[in-house]
Protein backbone atom coordinates (compact mmCIF):
# COMPACT_ATOMS: atom_id res chain seq x y z
CA UNK A 1 0.00 0.00 0.00
CA UNK A 2 1.46 3.34 -1.14
CA UNK A 3 2.21 6.26 1.71
CA UNK A 4 -0.67 8.32 -0.20
CA UNK A 5 -3.47 5.93 0.47
CA UNK A 6 -2.22 5.46 4.02
CA UNK A 7 -2.42 9.29 4.70
CA UNK A 8 -5.39 9.42 2.98
CA UNK A 9 -7.01 6.66 5.44
CA UNK A 10 -5.51 8.34 8.22
CA UNK A 11 -6.98 11.36 7.50
CA UNK A 12 -10.44 9.99 6.38
CA UNK A 13 -10.67 8.24 10.13
CA UNK A 14 -10.03 11.00 11.57
CA UNK A 15 -12.28 13.54 10.09
CA UNK A 16 -15.33 11.13 10.50
CA UNK A 17 -14.90 10.65 13.94
CA UNK A 18 -14.07 14.19 14.95
CA UNK A 19 -16.91 15.61 12.88
CA UNK A 20 -19.24 12.67 13.98
CA UNK A 21 -18.03 13.67 17.68
CA UNK A 22 -18.36 17.28 17.27
CA UNK A 23 -21.73 17.32 15.75
CA UNK A 24 -23.72 14.54 18.30
CA UNK A 25 -22.12 16.91 21.52
CA UNK A 26 -22.76 20.12 20.01
CA UNK A 27 -25.99 20.02 18.37
CA UNK A 28 -29.31 20.27 20.77
CA UNK A 29 -31.94 17.83 20.83
CA UNK A 30 -34.48 18.82 17.60
CA UNK A 31 -37.82 20.33 18.84
CA UNK A 32 -40.07 17.06 16.98
CA UNK A 33 -38.25 14.37 16.65
CA UNK A 34 -35.10 15.03 20.11
CA UNK A 35 -31.97 13.13 19.69
CA UNK A 36 -33.27 10.96 17.17
CA UNK A 37 -32.33 14.00 14.70
CA UNK A 38 -28.69 13.25 15.05
CA UNK A 39 -29.06 10.39 12.66
CA UNK A 40 -29.00 13.12 9.83
CA UNK A 41 -25.19 12.98 10.65
CA UNK A 42 -24.71 9.71 9.15
CA UNK A 43 -27.54 9.04 6.71
CA UNK A 44 -27.63 12.72 4.97
CA UNK A 45 -23.72 12.29 4.10
CA UNK A 46 -24.29 8.85 3.24
CA UNK A 47 -26.77 9.49 0.46
CA UNK A 48 -24.76 12.28 -0.73
CA UNK A 49 -21.41 10.41 -1.48
CA UNK A 50 -23.64 7.26 -2.65
CA UNK A 51 -24.47 9.65 -5.40
CA UNK A 52 -21.24 11.11 -5.91
CA UNK A 53 -19.85 7.88 -6.34
CA UNK A 54 -21.89 6.71 -9.09
CA UNK A 55 -21.21 9.72 -10.91
CA UNK A 56 -18.04 8.69 -10.75
CA UNK A 57 -18.64 5.49 -12.36
CA UNK A 58 -21.17 7.55 -14.61
CA UNK A 59 -17.64 9.75 -16.02
CA UNK A 60 -15.08 6.81 -16.33
CA UNK A 61 -17.59 4.94 -18.07
CA UNK A 62 -18.20 7.45 -20.70
CA UNK A 63 -14.06 7.79 -20.51
CA UNK A 64 -14.32 4.22 -21.18
CA UNK A 65 -16.18 4.28 -23.99
CA UNK A 66 -14.32 7.01 -25.62
CA UNK A 67 -11.01 6.00 -24.75
CA UNK A 68 -11.21 2.34 -24.48
CA UNK A 69 -8.57 2.36 -21.45
CA UNK A 70 -9.02 -0.80 -19.20
CA UNK A 71 -8.06 1.23 -16.11
CA UNK A 72 -11.29 3.41 -16.77
CA UNK A 73 -12.89 0.50 -16.24
CA UNK A 74 -11.45 -0.67 -13.09
CA UNK A 75 -11.67 2.71 -11.96
CA UNK A 76 -15.46 2.85 -12.30
CA UNK A 77 -15.97 -0.61 -11.31
CA UNK A 78 -14.18 0.69 -8.06
CA UNK A 79 -16.79 3.54 -7.53
CA UNK A 80 -19.73 0.87 -8.38
CA UNK A 81 -18.36 -1.25 -5.22
CA UNK A 82 -18.08 1.05 -2.97
CA UNK A 83 -21.14 3.35 -4.02
CA UNK A 84 -23.16 0.32 -3.72
CA UNK A 85 -22.01 0.14 0.04
CA UNK A 86 -23.40 3.76 0.67
CA UNK A 87 -26.87 2.90 -0.80
CA UNK A 88 -27.21 0.09 1.32
CA UNK A 89 -25.88 2.03 4.39
CA UNK A 90 -28.49 4.64 3.59
CA UNK A 91 -31.51 2.34 2.96
CA UNK A 92 -31.16 0.96 6.63
CA UNK A 93 -30.14 4.04 8.20
CA UNK A 94 -33.45 5.43 6.86
CA UNK A 95 -35.28 2.63 8.03
CA UNK A 96 -34.11 3.11 11.63
CA UNK A 97 -34.86 6.74 11.05
CA UNK A 98 -38.41 5.92 9.89
CA UNK A 99 -39.49 3.36 12.47
CA UNK A 100 -40.51 5.71 14.98
CA UNK A 101 -40.82 8.30 13.07
CA UNK A 102 -43.31 6.72 10.68
CA UNK A 103 -44.52 3.50 12.62
CA UNK A 104 -42.94 1.42 10.16
CA UNK A 105 -39.41 0.23 8.98
CA UNK A 106 -40.53 0.89 5.18
CA UNK A 107 -42.69 2.83 2.79
CA UNK A 108 -43.47 3.21 -0.83
CA UNK A 109 -42.25 6.11 -0.64
CA UNK A 110 -40.43 7.55 -3.95
CA UNK A 111 -37.43 8.61 -2.40
CA UNK A 112 -37.05 5.12 -0.60
CA UNK A 113 -38.51 3.35 -4.03
CA UNK A 114 -35.90 5.17 -6.07
CA UNK A 115 -33.30 4.51 -3.91
CA UNK A 116 -33.91 0.75 -3.61
CA UNK A 117 -34.10 0.31 -7.63
CA UNK A 118 -31.13 2.12 -7.25
CA UNK A 119 -29.09 -0.71 -5.29
CA UNK A 120 -30.47 -3.09 -7.62
CA UNK A 121 -29.05 -1.46 -10.99
CA UNK A 122 -25.57 -1.22 -9.36
CA UNK A 123 -26.00 -4.93 -7.74
CA UNK A 124 -26.90 -5.53 -11.47
CA UNK A 125 -23.77 -3.87 -12.52
CA UNK A 126 -21.27 -5.92 -10.03
CA UNK A 127 -23.20 -8.98 -11.40
CA UNK A 128 -22.49 -8.34 -14.73
CA UNK A 129 -18.62 -8.32 -14.21
CA UNK A 130 -18.79 -11.97 -13.85
CA UNK A 131 -20.80 -12.83 -16.44
CA UNK A 132 -17.94 -13.31 -18.83
CA UNK A 133 -14.10 -13.86 -19.34
CA UNK A 134 -13.65 -11.18 -22.12
CA UNK A 135 -12.11 -8.27 -20.30
CA UNK A 136 -13.20 -5.95 -23.66
CA UNK A 137 -16.85 -7.06 -23.37
CA UNK A 138 -17.28 -6.94 -19.89
CA UNK A 139 -15.85 -3.07 -19.92
CA UNK A 140 -18.37 -2.38 -22.60
CA UNK A 141 -21.10 -3.54 -21.41
CA UNK A 142 -20.63 -2.80 -17.97
CA UNK A 143 -20.10 1.28 -19.13
CA UNK A 144 -23.26 0.81 -21.09
CA UNK A 145 -24.82 0.43 -17.44
CA UNK A 146 -22.99 2.73 -15.43
CA UNK A 147 -23.78 5.71 -17.87
CA UNK A 148 -27.29 4.41 -18.14
CA UNK A 149 -27.73 3.83 -14.54
CA UNK A 150 -26.99 7.44 -13.28
CA UNK A 151 -30.78 8.51 -14.95
CA UNK A 152 -31.74 7.32 -11.61
CA UNK A 153 -29.41 9.02 -9.67
CA UNK A 154 -30.98 11.96 -11.03
CA UNK A 155 -34.62 10.34 -10.36
CA UNK A 156 -33.27 9.80 -6.43
CA UNK A 157 -32.40 13.06 -6.27
CA UNK A 158 -35.49 15.16 -7.76
CA UNK A 159 -37.86 12.46 -6.26
CA UNK A 160 -38.92 14.38 -3.26
CA UNK A 161 -39.79 17.85 -5.51
CA UNK A 162 -41.72 15.54 -8.46
CA UNK A 163 -44.06 13.44 -5.59
CA UNK A 164 -43.98 15.32 -2.00
CA UNK A 165 -44.87 12.35 -0.05
CA UNK A 166 -43.72 11.04 3.30
CA UNK A 167 -40.03 11.90 2.87
CA UNK A 168 -38.82 15.31 3.15
CA UNK A 169 -37.27 17.50 0.96
CA UNK A 170 -33.88 18.84 0.60
CA UNK A 171 -32.55 21.13 2.91
CA UNK A 172 -30.79 24.17 2.48
CA UNK A 173 -28.63 26.77 4.38
CA UNK A 174 -31.75 29.24 4.65
CA UNK A 175 -34.13 26.16 6.29
CA UNK A 176 -31.72 24.99 8.78
CA UNK A 177 -30.41 26.26 12.01
CA UNK A 178 -26.96 27.01 12.19
CA UNK A 179 -26.78 24.89 14.69
CA UNK A 180 -26.99 21.73 12.79
CA UNK A 181 -26.08 23.37 9.92
CA UNK A 182 -22.56 23.45 10.80
CA UNK A 183 -22.39 19.54 11.77
CA UNK A 184 -23.92 18.44 8.38
CA UNK A 185 -21.64 20.41 5.85
CA UNK A 186 -18.67 19.12 8.47
CA UNK A 187 -19.75 15.52 7.82
CA UNK A 188 -20.52 15.46 4.41
CA UNK A 189 -17.06 16.58 4.00
CA UNK A 190 -15.82 14.02 6.03
CA UNK A 191 -17.77 11.36 4.22
CA UNK A 192 -16.34 13.24 0.52
CA UNK A 193 -12.36 12.09 1.52
CA UNK A 194 -14.07 8.77 3.08
CA UNK A 195 -15.44 7.92 -0.27
CA UNK A 196 -12.38 8.92 -1.76
CA UNK A 197 -10.26 6.95 0.45
CA UNK A 198 -12.46 4.22 0.17
CA UNK A 199 -12.63 4.61 -3.74
CA UNK A 200 -8.65 4.52 -4.34
CA UNK A 201 -8.10 1.55 -2.14
CA UNK A 202 -10.52 -0.41 -3.60
CA UNK A 203 -9.14 0.85 -7.16
CA UNK A 204 -5.63 -0.80 -6.64
CA UNK A 205 -6.65 -3.58 -5.49
CA UNK A 206 -8.58 -4.02 -8.48
CA UNK A 207 -5.38 -3.35 -10.44
CA UNK A 208 -3.43 -6.04 -8.61
CA UNK A 209 -6.26 -8.64 -9.55
CA UNK A 210 -5.81 -7.92 -12.73
CA UNK A 211 -2.29 -8.00 -12.98
CA UNK A 212 -2.35 -11.37 -11.00
CA UNK A 213 -4.80 -12.67 -13.61
CA UNK A 214 -2.50 -11.75 -16.63
CA UNK A 215 0.42 -13.48 -14.91
CA UNK A 216 -1.82 -16.24 -14.26
CA UNK A 217 -2.72 -16.29 -17.79
CA UNK A 218 1.07 -16.13 -18.99
CA UNK A 219 1.91 -18.91 -17.48
CA UNK A 220 -0.78 -20.67 -18.29
CA UNK A 221 0.24 -20.22 -22.14
CA UNK A 222 3.44 -21.03 -21.60
CA UNK A 223 2.70 -23.88 -19.67
CA UNK A 224 4.43 -23.25 -16.38
CA UNK A 225 1.52 -23.21 -14.15
CA UNK A 226 1.96 -25.86 -11.51
CA UNK A 227 -1.16 -27.61 -10.04
CA UNK A 228 -1.23 -28.62 -6.73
Amino acid sequence: MSGGIKRLRVLAITCVVLTQVGAFVTSPPDALMGHLQKIMYVHVPSAWVMMLAFFIVFVYSVLYLWRRNPLHDLAAASAAEVGTVFTALTLIQGSIWGRPTWGVWWVWDPRLTTTAVLILIYAGYLALRSFTDDEERRARWCAAVGVLGFINVWIVFMSVRWWRTLHQPQSSPSTMSSEYLWGLVANSISFAILLAWLIRERYEIAKLEQAKELDFEEAALSGTVQHV
